[in-house]
């Protein structure tokens, strides 16, 4: 009886507890194309949010179209710290950091999502005798903060654009004196 029961108990407090799959980037229609800015011009994540914008809905802008909205990303940094040594002073764990400060403007210049930073880090070990997958290892971690980095920067834009629309809305059903 309390193994038919116990299925069902679960099932009604994963239901009842608000999980719900987040939906999907949607971008305002009056956006228009979408531009990526960069001051790296070979920058993997500038790529990487170039596709997802794209199936997002957003239309793709060259460098020379002057009518379309501008992802900037003004700044991009890796950096490796050590976070412990053995007892020869030698580094033995590393964090990776991934840090991107960016903004997204309309074609007029006006600031649609403004400036924003985000920092990304991952812990990983290298040994320091045996150096052979260390570099395998933190390309492995780069890929790996670079899609969640993209990730992050479209969910920021998400969120300012959900909340700006669902601020307009309700400025739009306030009434008026």
């Amino acid at each position: 009886m309390i193994r038919r029961l116990l299925p069902l108990a679960l099932a009604l407090a994963l239901s009842a507890c608000g999980f719900h799959l987040r939906s999907a980037l949607t971008l305002p229609p009056d956006l228009g194309p979408v531009r990526i800015a960069s001051a790296d011009p070979y920058s993997p994540l500038a790529d990487d949010l170039a596709q997802a914008l794209e199936r997002a809905g957003a239309q793709g802008a060259t460098e020379d179209d002057a009518n379309a909205a501008v992802l900037d990303l003004i700044s991009e940094r890796w950096g490796d710290s050590p976070i412990s040594v053995d007892q020869f002073g030698r580094a033995q764990e590393f964090t990776l950091r991934y840090a991107v400060v960016f903004e997204l403007r309309r074609v007029d210049g006006t600031a649609l999502v403004p400036r924003q930073a985000i920092e990304l880090s991952r812990d990983y070990v290298a040994s320091p005798t045996n150096a052979i997958g260390t570099e395998g290892e933190r390309e492995i971690l780069q890929r790996e903060l670079r899609r969640e980095m993209t990730a992050s920067v479209l969910r920021r834009i998400d969120a300012v654009l959900v909340r700006g629309a669902a601020g307009a809305a309700a400025g739009d059903a306030a009434p008026t004196r």
